[in-house]
C-alpha cells in the first residue's frame, strides 16, 4: 500500500453514470474512473508527484507508479524469501496487537519466533554426533510449564520430529536449542517487510494493526475487531477520563480562567503537534560545531600545561623544551652552538590499573564473602531422628519421624487453609499433633476422629445428593482373592518328555526317577510360599466400604473399616502400593482375625507415623474433588473483585492526597493571618518558685496541681486513717479529679478568650483538610481490611517466605490462606495463634547439586576464591543444626530468634533481600503468635504449679499416687486437645461429622408436646 505523508494513499469512489455511452478516462494502477478529462489530468499530476512513499521498502521521493511498482517487487520478493510456515502464526500474532510503533512490534514478533519452529519449515539441525544436517519439520509437540515444589514455574519447552534431508526413512526428535534456521531466512528487515505488506493500521492513537482481508482469509484468521479496541469505544473512554479528570481538579480564580479558556478547545478529537527530525544536514553542523563553539579557533597544546608555562618554567618537562623561534634574534639565533644533550628519561614503572568498580548489590548469596563472626540462631527439631551431625538438639517428641513432619505440616495446612469445604473448625499445629499421638481406645479424641471422617465425606456424597464417588479410585476386580489364592499355589511345571531309549532296563528307569524327583524339589525351593501382608480383602468380604460411606456409617468401628477399603483399593496404584500395604499391614494384620471390632482396636494402637500417612493419602484425594476446586475458582473471583475494590480506593485516596495538598496550600497562604498569639511573658514566668526565685521543676509522674511533699504531709495522715476502707480514698480521688478538669477547662476558655477570632475562610479550609484526612485514613483502613481479605483468599499455594543463600526454604503457615489465629468462631481461638512457628526446609535435589554439593572442578574454583568449599561454608555459618535435603524440617519459635536470623541474613544477596523483606513485613505478626503459643503451651505447666509443694518441687510419688486414685473413677486426662469442638458441623448439620443425623421430628411428637405444656 502506497503512503502520501505516512498515510495509506485514499482512491476516489467511482461515480455513478447512467448513460454507457458517456466517455470516460481511466487509471489502469488504481482502477479510478473520471467523468471529466480536467479531473483525469489534476489527478494524474497528484500522482506524478515525487512524494509518495513504498511501505515495504520504505523509499521516499518516488512518484505514485514508481512507489507501485516498488511495492510490488518488493511483496514478490516477500513472499518468496519468508518461510510459508511462520506465515501464519505471525500474522496471529500481530492480529490486534495496540503497539504503535512498529519496530517495537517487530523486535516482540522477532524475540517470540526466532528460537520457535513450524511444521514444514527448513532448518537445520545438529545430531548427538556433532553433525549438522538440514531437515524439515513434520511435527511438533508443546511441552508446559512444570511447577517445582517452592511454586515457581519452569519455561516450557518443545519438541521437534525433523526429516532429514538425503536419509529418507531416518527421523531425529530434537528440542530447540539443537535447531536454528538459515541466518537469511528469518531476519528482522524480512519480517518488518512482511509484516508492512500484510498488516494495515488506523491513524488514531491506540489503533490495532488488522491483518488484510485477503490475507485474513487466505490464512483463516478472525477480522472481528473486540469492542474495547474499536474507535468509539477509546473515544467514548477518552471523553470520560478528561471529564472525570476536570471533576477532580479544584476551581479557583485562576484555574477557573484557564477551565473557561479551554473550553472551547476541548470540542472534537484532541491533536498532538507533529514531531519532525531535523535534517541530516543541520545533525551534521551541530556535530562539528557543536564541540567548541566558543574556542574553535584556538590551537591549545596537546600537552596539558597551558597553565603553567609561565610560572613553572620547564620543570614538568621530561624532555627537550619545546622550540620557541622569536625568543632570540635569528643572527644571534644562527651562531649559536647546539645545545648540549639532553639525558634520556628513565622509563617509569607503568602505573597501577584502577581497582575493580564495587559490585552493584544484589548479587548471587554465595558470592558474598563468607562471615565467621555470626552464625545462623540454631534450629529446633520436633522428631525424634534429627539431621545427621546435629548437636544438642531439642526432642519434642520421641514418636515422630523427619519423614512425617513434611506430610504433617501439609495435612494440618490443608485442613486449615479448606476448613469450608470440610466443614471443620480449625486447630492449632500443637493441637493437631497431640490429637494424633494420644488418640487411642480409652482417649477418645472428637478432632481426630472428626478430622476422618470430614475428609471421608468428601470421598462419596450421601444417600440424599445421589451417593456417587466423587472420586478416582482404581478398579478393583472382583476376583482379586482367586487370583491371588491361584498365584499362592505354584502351577506344576511340564515334566519333560524322556528322552528314548534305545534299551529300558532296571537301573536306567531307577535313575530316571530319581532325577524327576530331585527336579521337583529344586523347583519347589526356587519357588517360596508368598507371604501374606495383610488380610484386608478377608475384612471386606461381606463389607462395601462404598455404601457404609454413603449411610454415613461412622459409629463402632465404621469409619477406620471404611478407611480399610479405601486404602486397599488405593493400594491397586502401582505408585500408592508400598505406602497403603504399610499402614494396611497394622490395620489388619495377618495374625489377627479381621473384623470391626479388632480394625477399630488396631486404628486406636496404630502407630503416629502410619497415622500421618493414612491422613496425607486422604487429603491428596480430596485436593481433586469438584468442591476444594470449585472453592479455588471461588476464592479467585473474590480476589478479582477485591482488586478491583482495592483499586478504587486508591483512587479515591489519591484524589483526596490532592484535594489535601491544594487545601493545605491556601491554608499556608491564610495562616499569616490567623496565628495564634504566643504567650505572655508573665505566664512563662508564672511557675513554682522556692524562695530563692528559683522555678521548681515537676517530675513527670507528679502533676503540676498537686501539693508537694512538704506541705502534704496533713493529707498522708489523713489518708492513712482510711486504709481500711478504699472508698473513701476513691471518693477523694474524684474529687480531685473533678477540680483539676475544672482548672484546664478555665484555662481552655481564657486561651480561647486571648486567641483573637480567626477568619471564617480560614476555619473552612481547617475543617476541609480534617474532613479530606478522615477520607484518607478511612481509604486506608479499607485497603488493609481488603489486602487481609486477599491473603486469606489466596488458597492456591502455599507461599514461602523466600529462601536464603543456602537454598533453605523458610515458611510462616499463617502468610496466606488461612487468618492469622484461625477462624475467630473456633473453640480454640483463646489460643492466639494457629501455627507460630517459621519453619525452615531443605534446599531440594536440584538445588543441592548445582548450589551446594557442585562437581568438584567447581569446588576447587569456588575453594580457590573464598578459601572453602560451599559445604565447609554452610557448616560454619549454619552452626550445629543444618538441613540437607527437602525431607528435613526445622523450625523457631522464639522471638529472639527472629531478631538473630534476620541479623544473620545478608541483604546483599538476591535470596536473603528478599526474605529478609518478608519477614520484616510479618515480623509483628510473627513474633505476637510466638507469644500467644508460649503462653498456650505454658498454660497447663502453670496450673501445675499452683499447686504449691512443701520443697517448691514437683514430687513424682504423689502424682502417682492421684493416679492410683483415679483409677476407681475413670477420667480422661486433660489434655489441650480434648478442648476442641466441632461448631461448625454442629451449625450446619445439627450434628457431627461422626455422629448420624437425628431423626426427623414427626407432627404428633410436636403435638403432645404442646399439650404437655
Amino acid at each position: 500500500m502506497v503512503l502520501f505523508k505516512r498515510k495509506p494513499v485514499q482512491f476516489l469512489q467511482t461515480p455513478l453514470v447512467d448513460d454507457e455511452s458517456t466517455e470516460v478516462w481511466l487509471i489502469p494502477q488504481t482502477g479510478e474512473i473520471f467523468v471529466t478529462y480536467e479531473q483525469y489530468l489534476s489527478r494524474m499530476d497528484f500522482y506524478n508527484q515525487p512524494r509518495f512513499i513504498c511501505q515495504i521498502t520504505g523509499h521516499s521521493g518516488l512518484s505514485f507508479f514508481e512507489a507501485l511498482k516498488s511495492e510490488l517487487a518488493g511483496a514478490q520478493e516477500v513472499d518468496q524469501a519468508f518461510p510459508e510456515a511462520l506465515k501464519a502464526p505471525v500474522l496471529r500474532r500481530v492480529q490486534f496487537q495496540t503497539i504503535s510503533r512498529i519496530d517495537t512490534l517487530v523486535d516482540m514478533i522477532y524475540d517470540e519466533f526466532k528460537a520457535d519452529y513450524y511444521p514444514g519449515e527448513v532448518v537445520m539441525v545438529q545430531l548427538s554426533n556433532g553433525d549438522r544436517a538440514t531437515g524439515i519439520v513434520r511435527d511438533k509437540a508443546r511441552l508446559g510449564s512444570k511447577v517445582l515444589p517452592d511454586g515457581t514455574l519452569t519455561q516450557p519447552y518443545s519438541r521437534y520430529s525433523i526429516s532429514l534431508d538425503g536419509r529418507p526413512n531416518e527421523e531425529v526428535v530434537e528440542d530447540g536449542d539443537h535447531i536454528y534456521r538459515d541466518r537469511k531466512i528469518f531476519t528482522k528487515s524480512v519480517l518488518r517487510s512482511f509484516i508492512k505488506k500484510t498488516v494495515t493500521r488506523e491513524a488514531w492513537t491506540g489503533a490495532p494493526w488488522l491483518v488484510k482481508h485477503d490475507v485474513a482469509a487466505q490464512y483463516h484468521i478472525d477480522t472481528r475487531v473486540p469492542p474495547h479496541l474499536r474507535y468509539d469505544n477509546k473515544l467514548l473512554e477518552r471523553k470520560q477520563h478528561q471529564a472525570q479528570k476536570k471533576a477532580s481538579q479544584p476551581i479557583n480564580g485562576f484555574q477557573e480562567m484557564n477551565g473557561m479558556a479551554n473550553a472551547f478547545q476541548n470540542f472534537g478529537p484532541a491533536r498532538l503537534p507533529e514531531l519532525k527530525p531535523a535534517p541530516k544536514s543541520h545533525k551534521s553542523l551541530k556535530s562539528h560545531h557543536g564541540q567548541t563553539p566558543h574556542h574553535h579557533d584556538l590551537d591549545f597544546p596537546a600537552d596539558g600545561n597551558l597553565f603553567f608555562a609561565h610560572n613553572q618554567g620547564h620543570q614538568g618537562h621530561h624532555g627537550p623544551p619545546p622550540p620557541q623561534p622569536f625568543h632570540h634574534p635569528v643572527p644571534f639565533r644562527n651562531n649559536m652552538p647546539p645545545p648540549p644533550p639532553v639525558p634520556m628519561p628513565q622509563a617509569q614503572p607503568e602505573p597501577r590499573p584502577p581497582p575493580p568498580p564495587p559490585p552493584k548489590y544484589p548479587i548471587e548469596d554465595l558470592q558474598l564473602e563468607p562471615r565467621d563472626d555470626y552464625v545462623r540462631p540454631a534450629l529446633k527439631f520436633m522428631c525424634l531422628d534429627p539431621p545427621e551431625g546435629v548437636v544438642d538438639s531439642i526432642t519434642r517428641n520421641d514418636k515422630i519421624l523427619m519423614k512425617s513432619i513434611g506430610p504433617l505440616l501439609e495435612t494440618w495446612d490443608t485442613l486449615n487453609v479448606y476448613c469450608e469445604v470440610f466443614k471443620l473448625d480449625s486447630f492449632t499445629f500443637d493441637d493437631f499433633v497431640e490429637a494424633m499421638e494420644i488418640a487411642k481406645e480409652e482417649t477418645p479424641c472428637q478432632l481426630f476422629t472428626e478430622i476422618h471422617c470430614a475428609l471421608l465425606k468428601q470421598m462419596v456424597s450421601s444417600e440424599e445428593d445421589g451417593g456417587k464417588l466423587l472420586v478416582n479410585l482404581p478398579e478393583l476386580d472382583e476376583d482379586d482373592d482367586d487370583s491371588e489364592e491361584e498365584s499362592a499355589t505354584p502351577s506344576p511345571e511340564p515334566e519333560p518328555e524322556p528322552k528314548p531309549t534305545g534299551r529300558a532296563t532296571r537301573s536306567s528307569l531307577a535313575k530316571l526317577e530319581a532325577e524327576r524327583i530331585a527336579a521337583e524339589a529344586a523347583a519347589a525351593e526356587k519357588t517360596p510360599e508368598p507371604k501374606i501382608k495383610h488380610r484386608a480383602p478377608e475384612a471386606l468380604t461381606d463389607f462395601n466400604w462404598i455404601e457404609q460411606l454413603k449411610k454415613r456409617e461412622f459409629q463402632d468401628g465404621g469409619w477406620e473399616l471404611i478407611m480399610v477399603g479405601l486404602l486397599h483399593q488405593l493400594s491397586k496404584k502401582p505408585r500408592m502400593t508400598e505406602a497403603c500395604e504399610e499402614v494396611l499391614a497394622h490395620l489388619v494384620p495377618p495374625e489377627v482375625e479381621p473384623s470391626q471390632e479388632t480394625v477399630r482396636q488396631q486404628y486406636s494402637q496404630l502407630d503416629l507415623n502410619l497415622r500421618v500417612s493414612a491422613l496425607e493419602i486422604l487429603c491428596r484425594l480430596t485436593i481433586d474433588t469438584k468442591a476444594v476446586r470449585g472453592y479455588m475458582e471461588e476464592c479467585s473471583e473474590t480476589m478479582t473483585t477485591y482488586r478491583k475494590e482495592k483499586i478504587e480506593f486508591q483512587r479515591q485516596r489519591k484524589t483526596l492526597l490532592e484535594a489535601l495538598k491544594a487545601l493545605n496550600d491556601q491554608r499556608r497562604i491564610l495562616l499569616p493571618d490567623n496565628m495564634p498569639p504566643s504567650p505572655p511573658a508573665e505566664e512563662v514566668s508564672n511557675g513554682k518558685t522556692n524562695g530563692d526565685g528559683d522555678t521548681k521543676m515537676t517530675d513527670v509522674n507528679e502533676s503540676p496541681d498537686e501539693p508537694s511533699e512538704e506541705a502534704g504531709d496533713s493529707d498522708i495522715d489523713a489518708s492513712s486513717r482510711h486504709n481500711t476502707r478504699r472508698g473513701g480514698n476513691r471518693a477523694a480521688e474524684r474529687q480531685r479529679q473533678r477540680e483539676r478538669e475544672e482548672q484546664e477547662r478555665k484555662r481552655e476558655a481564657e486561651l480561647a478568650a486571648k486567641m483573637p477570632k480567626q477568619s471564617k475562610q480560614y476555619l473552612k479550609v481547617m475543617k476541609d483538610i480534617q474532613k479530606k484526612r478522615d477520607g484518607i485514613k478511612k481509604c486506608e483502613d479499607e485497603i488493609a481490611v481488603i489486602d487481609n481479605d486477599l491473603r486469606e483468599a489466596d488458597c492456591a499455594r502455599t507461599r514461602i517466605l523466600g529462601k536464603d543463600r543456602f537454598w533453605n526454604r523458610y515458611y510462616w503457615f499463617e502468610r496466606n490462606g488461612m487468618p492469622y489465629g484461625g477462624l475467630p468462631t473456633s473453640s480454640t481461638a483463646d489460643a492466639g495463634y494457629a501455627n507460630g512457628c517459621i519453619w525452615v526446609q531443605g534446599p531440594d535435589e536440584m538445588e543441592r547439586e548445582g548450589y551446594i554439593d557442585m562437581a568438584p572442578e567447581h569446588q576447587d574454583e569456588y575453594k580457590a576464591k573464598f578459601k572453602m568449599t560451599v559445604p565447609q561454608r554452610k557448616k560454619m555459618e549454619e552452626g550445629r543444626t543444618s538441613v540437607f535435603n527437602a525431607s528435613q524440617w526445622g523450625y523457631y519459635s522464639d522471638p529472639s530468634a527472629v531478631d538473630s536470623l534476620l541479623n544473620w541474613l545478608d541483604p546483599r544477596g538476591f535470596n536473603e533481600s528478599k526474605l529478609r523483606k518478608e519477614i520484616l513485613a510479618y515480623k509483628e505478626k510473627i513474633v505476637t503468635h510466638m507469644k500467644a503459643r508460649a503462653q498456650y503451651l505454658s498454660s497447663a505447666d502453670e496450673e501445675d504449679k499452683e499447686e504449691p509443694k512443701e520443697n517448691g518441687k514437683k514430687e513424682e510419688p504423689k502424682r502417682m499416687t492421684t493416679r492410683t486414685k483415679t483409677q476407681a473413677s475413670p477420667e480422661p486426662e486433660d489434655f489441650r486437645c480434648l478442648k476442641w469442638t466441632n461448631n461448625m458441623a454442629i451449625e450446619e448439620y445439627g450434628h457431627l461429622h461422626s455422629e448420624p443425623p437425628p431423626p426427623p421430628k414427626t407432627k404428633g411428637r410436636k403435638a403432645s408436646r404442646k399439650t404437655r405444656n
